[in-house]
């Protein structure tokens, strides 16, 4: 364990991730496996490989990322977005929506939330930020192409009217993408945008330790704007949302409190 201790160390050293806050148990059972398939025996050689092997170094992080996304995942929680949680938010809005994609893996997200918010505005009324620790999918985001599997709880509507299709994959066409600001952005340790209207991190949460996710529903709360939304994953639900100012409006959703009264 204490060659686990020395590589947490190493890696915030060469990466800038600190493996501290992520669940230790978890972590080292997808970091050993990695290790594994790669025939590496020890975090010491481990750690020695992905200094000098940057293709190694990028299959580390994208692999400590969990980049696993599709379009519409968990689909009755998008419908509550659509019916329920935006149209509240437009209507005590006086302009389009502010919106911000974290942890927007390989871009899945943040295009969803683009063709979801076209039955409330015109196209070229949306900007969105998406952002993500990892430059590998970032890349793969601004590239837009999908398999066949990413696009299952995809409308037929959204499938003609914002994809070409590729061979056996689909890509998301260029007057989709332009709406995306896609950015490089640590949760732990970058400063988050301001005045966000509906802010999503889902299925990112699970993977962290209690400490760092005190620390980043604080940063969520001050990232929103007054009555902003916060909309998590479905298996992150916060048990005592009140502890950090958000009021459970929806399952999944949490409504910011900008006074104890509320």
């Amino acid at each position: 364990m204490n060659n686990y201790e020395i590589f947490k160390k190493n890696i915030n050293k060469l990466t800038n991730i600190d493996l501290n806050y992520y669940k230790e148990k978890q972590m080292i059972r997808r970091i050993t496996s990695l290790m594994k398939r790669n025939g590496i025996d020890s975090f010491d050689q481990y750690y020695l490989k992905l200094k000098s092997d940057k293709t190694l170094l990028d299959q580390f992080i994208n692999h400590l990322t969990i980049n696993v996304s599709e379009f519409y995942r968990n689909m009755s929680q998008w419908r509550v977005l659509e019916k329920e949680i935006l149209p509240d938010l437009i209507k005590s809005s006086k302009n389009t929506l502010n919106v911000w994609s974290s942890a927007c893996s390989t871009g899945e997200e943040p295009y969803s939330l683009i063709m979801l918010l076209t039955k409330f505005y015109d196209l070229d009324e949306i900007e969105i930020l998406a952002t993500d620790i990892d430059d590998e999918a970032l890349e793969k985001a601004m590239v837009g192409l999908y398999n066949e599997k990413a696009l299952v709880n995809l409308s037929k509507e959204f499938k003609l009217k914002y994809f070409d299709k590729v061979e056996n994959s689909y890509r998301i066409r260029d007057k989709i993408k332009k709406h995306v600001k896609f950015k490089k952005l640590d949760l732990l340790k970058d400063p988050f945008p301001k005045n966000i209207d509906l802010l999503i991190c889902r299925n990112v949460m699970i993977y962290f330790t209690d400490e760092a996710k005190s620390l980043l529903y604080e940063k969520f709360y001050n990232s929103l704007r007054k009555n902003g939304v916060f909309f998590v994953g479905s298996t992150e639900q916060i048990l005592r949302p009140e502890k950090y100012n958000f009021k459970s409006i929806k399952t999944f959703f949490y409504r910011k409190l900008n006074n104890i009264s509320e």
